[in-house]
């Protein structure tokens, strides 16, 4: 089970699609869709930066 009480760095730079609160989270943050997030994920990979990149863009 994923300790949310205990995070990292990566944690923090990496988005888990497969956990609902972190796709809730970073929909909300982007101002996007969860689909959305979802398919940039699977597009760009799991990286903030290159999630946020691409959807700047």
């Amino acid at each position: 089970m994923d300790n949310k009480q205990k995070t990292t760095i990566a944690d923090r730079s990496r988005i888990n699609i497969n956990e609902s609160y972190e796709v809730d989270y970073w929909s909300n943050k982007f101002g996007v869709s969860k689909d959305k997030l979802k398919a940039t994920v699977q597009i760009v990979g799991t990286s903030v930066k290159a999630v946020e990149n691409y959807l700047t863009k």
